[in-house]
């Protein structure tokens, strides 16, 4: 199947960190625009009068930013087959164990941390919309109004950067479609993309911000299993790295 291309690995490696750095910066890059006309018309419809509004502010929601707590993932594993062209196999073997080990432990925690903390905010969300009429109005006023066309805009390109990626990979080594985990890995995160771009057009503007929390809950439930499934993937290989020690040493394995 030929050798590895390092130029395309390399410049795979690059895409997806861009593509962590860009979902990372979606709270920064989307939302912030100002909405109290918008809220104004809607009180309106509700039968409330309010004065001049301001301070309210388009949100920028959670969604693309917990995408990144998937590609992460990915970001990690192009790093590891990057860390083969510097390493040798043996010295590799024993840092990549350790090392995506340490990463998983981490991956586990931030994402249990995200998914309770979205997980909150959707059900404050969702009761206070179902209390008309003031308990609606505190729901417009902070998550009424969703940008969802600077979001569409910031999906589609994060949705190409991931295509390159994966076709980066592929021109790299093609064998990379015999591994089932990283096939596995990039269909997850290009769907869930994917998914949140279909849940953004789904509802009323009104309702985004609803939805767009619960792809946020989806993705850090994914992040979770994914955090096992390397973490559990990594003791094997610190169990080898151990018995090659021992065994360099001059001590017997049991």
């Amino acid at each position: 199947m030929g050798e590895l291309r390092k130029p395309f690995l390399l410049l795979a490696l690059f895409v997806v960190a861009l593509v962590v750095a860009v979902e990372l910066g979606a709270a920064a890059l989307t939302g912030g625009g100002d909405a109290g006309a918008a809220l104004r018309e809607r009180a309106g419809q509700l039968g409330v009068e309010l004065g001049d509004v301001g301070g309210v502010a388009e949100p920028s929601g959670r969604g693309t930013g917990h995408l990144a707590l998937i590609d992460v993932v990915a970001l990690w594993t192009t790093g590891l087959f990057a860390l083969s062209l510097v390493l040798p196999d043996r010295v590799q073997g024993r840092v990549q164990g350790v090392a995506t080990l340490v990463f998983s432990v981490v991956l586990l925690l931030v994402s249990l941390v995200l998914l309770v903390v979205a997980f909150v905010e959707l059900t404050v969300m969702v009761s206070l919309f179902l209390a008309p009429p003031f308990g609606t109005l505190a729901y417009l006023a902070v998550w009424g109004f969703f940008p969802v066309d600077d979001a569409a805009v910031l999906l589609g390109l994060v949705l190409l950067l991931k295509l390159v990626w994966a076709g980066l990979l592929l021109a790299a080594q093609p064998r990379f479609l015999r591994n089932k985990g990283l096939v596995l890995l990039a269909s997850t995160t290009l769907l869930c993309t994917v998914v949140l771009q279909f849940l953004h057009g789904l509802v009323p503007v009104i309702l985004v911000s609803v939805v767009d929390d619960l792809g946020a809950v989806v993705f850090a439930v994914v992040a979770l299993i994914w955090a096992l499934v390397l973490l559990v993937g990594s003791i094997p290989a610190i169990v080898k790295a151990v018995r090659v020690t021992v065994t360099t040493s001059g001590r017997p394995v049991s």
